[in-house]
């Protein structure tokens, strides 16, 4: 059975928005304390509002991940060393002697504070990035995601929620194989018992995706209708214009020169890719079962993510050192007081979002 939306819910796409302009903040600033008051954000906001549906539960897996990458991160600059320069040695390890076409590239050697603080620095801002993807997913139903996308999006929307909606089902079968193995009194851990859950989960995911490629064949997906030449040249040519605009007007956005021309080519790339999108709809028709509404606290969440992305992103113009903290000389990073507010505002969908329920 699909997940019917209630009056209640929140649009998916809300939830999107919201998530990927924290991801987005975490991106302009490498101060260690407002990426930790962006984790703590989104964990809030994910433990107020997160559904009692099965996509919710993967949400500590993205922490998990979190966490790996910011300890490879850190094994890496341990490993290999860094070109940049400190004082403050902490240890040095045995350097392995390199040919000379090699340069530049160290194995073992000194390891600095200096090193070990902008690796820590840099995971850190990847693992946040991670967990507000996480957020999410774990806040958002990819099937109810799908029905809100455009008719010439809805293929490929098809083949991101099967992507993502697998995640969640190969997770619970790992844990189900594992309380299994326990209460049989064999082992679930270490090399062989990684063996022994590994391919009942490989081989349930097979069955699975043949189960459903079955499925939805019956179910016509992928069926097209007719659409003539002329039009479907206009849609190429609108779509492929329409994209090159944004990117030539973003990179107009981006420099110092292209000030002048960047906003105008990226207005009219969006409306030309936007208008291409809604004539390639005409070959996937469809209809909608009680559609998701779009309504004030949608609105209210998603504005919230991108005031604070902005904020992020003006504040990383005007006060770069506040949020990008030096490693040379060592100092200690120091919270920015309005950038650090301007983070608080990621909590408003905690006050304004419905509260989970049972799913019926």
């Amino acid at each position: 059975m699909s997940e019917e939306p209630t009056p209640t819910q929140l649009h998916p796409a809300a939830w999107w928005l919201w998530s990927l302009s924290l991801g987005t903040a975490a991106t302009r600033t490498t101060n260690p304390l407002l990426l930790a008051l962006l984790i703590t954000a989104s964990a809030y906001v994910v433990a107020t509002c997160r559904p009692t549906t099965p996509h919710a539960h993967p949400y500590s897996a993205f922490l998990k991940l979190a966490l790996t990458v910011l300890l490879v991160r850190l094994l890496f600059a341990t490993a290999f060393g860094s070109p940049l320069p400190g004082t403050h040695t902490l240890l040095t390890l045995p350097e392995v002697p390199l040919p000379h076409w090699a340069q530049g590239i160290r194995i073992g050697g000194r390891i600095t504070a200096e090193t070990l603080t902008f690796a820590f620095y840099d995971g850190l801002k990847l693992a946040t990035l991670l967990i507000c993807v996480g957020a999410a997913n774990a806040l958002a139903s990819p099937t109810r995601l799908l029905k809100s996308l455009p008719g010439a999006l809805y293929e490929m929307g098809v083949a991101v929620v099967v992507a993502l909606t697998f995640a969640p089902n190969l997770i619970a079968d790992v844990h189900r194989l594992r309380a299994a193995r326990r209460l049989r009194g064999r082992p679930d851990k270490g090399l062989r018992g990684l063996l022994q859950v590994g391919l009942p989960v490989l081989e349930g995911a097979l069955e699975r995706s043949v189960a459903l490629a079955a499925a939805m064949d019956a179910r016509g997906y992928g069926r097209t209708a007719e659409v003539p030449a002329p039009v479907r040249r206009t849609t190429t040519a609108l779509t492929l214009g329409g994209l090159l605009g944004v990117c030539a007007g973003t990179y107009g956005l981006l420099t110092a020169e292209g000030g002048a021309y960047g906003l105008p080519l990226l207005l009219a790339g969006l409306t030309a890719a936007l208008t291409g999108l809604r004539l390639g709809g005409r070959r996937t028709p469809r209809t909608r079962y009680r559609p998701d509404r779009w309504d004030v606290r949608a609105c209210l969440v998603a504005a919230s993510g991108m005031a604070v992305a902005a904020a992020l992103t003006l504040a990383s113009a005007q006060d770069p050192t506040a949020l990008h903290p030096g490693v040379i000389p060592l100092v200690a990073p120091a919270l920015p007081l309005w950038p650090a507010a301007a983070v608080l505002l990621g909590l408003l969908p905690a006050f304004i979002a419905p509260s989970p329920k049972e799913p019926s």
